[in-house]
């Protein structure tokens, strides 16, 4: 699990202005994925002061500072301050006054500046550390993204999971990753897929080597992340396994407590994966929207033995 994220990080992804450029926060890091506005501190009440978060200060805020004599603001402030929060963020065009950046240069509490409006920037902050900080694991496979689906392509190495996700990038689909996908979870229903750093953008294809996807294809042939919508499974054909050739049921795997609908996909020379991979995606769109083409099978068979018993019995 992500314990915590860079500072320096949540301010280059945001684009904050940094007000006090001498303080080093190269160290400091985020814990928590909550972000707090200090309303009822600026007046004086600190019970329960979450101080691991990230503190904003928006128009609403601002003002009601501005209200303040100078006398007033500056207890509040160096008491806000004296706390070890991670930062403070001044939205909606709001700067913060000398005295705060007096105190917050005292103190060694960044204190940044953005001009997106408080609720979309807490939104956005919100969203962003709910990826970074979500429960974590590495597993080995190939994740692509066919139809807007996030496929995740499992089985033994060497069985073909990078040729399959060749030839999907070649008829115009996008690749996350290849060999090691990072999965995130970012809520009860979502998983998130993307690539280790080192490892963005290429393909190992045994025999040939290590290809750039991205070199090779272009960058729309690329993508960073994507949610984990359907996972298929290859596996060597064995003769003897019964096989599912209806999918009445679903199957499941699960990841981090989170359960994800899988296909298991024997292969036998001459199988085109990609052409089946694609169809699973649609198959898997088609029952996202209600249609399901097993039950609709079920359906006319139930139906044209209904309507063969009835014909009998009249008869």
């Amino acid at each position: 699990m992500s314990n915590s994220v860079a500072l320096q990080k949540l301010a280059d992804k945001m684009k904050l202005e940094n007000m006090i450029p001498e303080i080093d926060i190269s160290n400091k890091k985020i814990t928590t994925t909550e972000i707090n506005r200090p309303a009822l501190q600026l007046t004086g009440y600190f019970d329960h002061f979450d101080v691991e978060r990230v503190q904003i200060i928006g128009y609403v805020e601002f003002t009601y500072l501005e209200h303040l004599t100078r006398e007033q603001k500056v207890p509040v402030y160096e008491k806000l301050l004296s706390y070890n929060i991670p930062c403070l963020i001044y939205t909606t065009l709001t700067e913060p006054d000398q005295d705060m950046l007096e105190l917050a240069r005292k103190y060694e509490i960044p204190v940044f500046m953005t001009k997106k409006a408080t609720s979309a920037f807490m939104a956005e902050v919100i969203r962003w550390l709910n990826v970074e900080l979500a429960p974590c694991i590495s597993i080995h496979g190939v994740l692509v993204d066919v139809y807007g689906e996030g496929i995740l392509i499992m089985g033994e190495s060497g069985i073909g999971k990078s040729e399959a996700a060749l030839e999907l990038i070649k008829r115009g689909h996008r690749l996350i990753t290849d060999d090691v996908v990072e999965i995130r979870k970012v809520s009860d229903e979502t998983l998130i897929g993307t690539a280790p750093d080192i490892t963005r953008h290429f393909i190992e294809l045994r025999g040939i080597g290590i290809i750039d996807v991205k070199t090779l294809f272009g960058v729309e042939s690329v993508k960073n992340t994507s949610n984990i919508d359907l996972v298929i499974k290859l596996e060597e054909w064995d003769r003897d396994k019964e096989y599912d050739r209806l999918g009445l049921e679903e199957e499941y795997t699960e990841f981090l407590g989170n359960k994800v609908v899988c296909h298991s996909l024997p292969i036998r020379p001459g199988r085109n994966l990609a052409v089946i991979v694609e169809s699973a995606a649609v198959n898997h769109r088609q029952k996202k929207m209600g249609y399901n083409a097993a039950k609709e099978l079920y359906n006319r068979v139930q139906n044209s033995l209904m309507k063969n018993m009835n014909k009998k019995e009249e008869d």
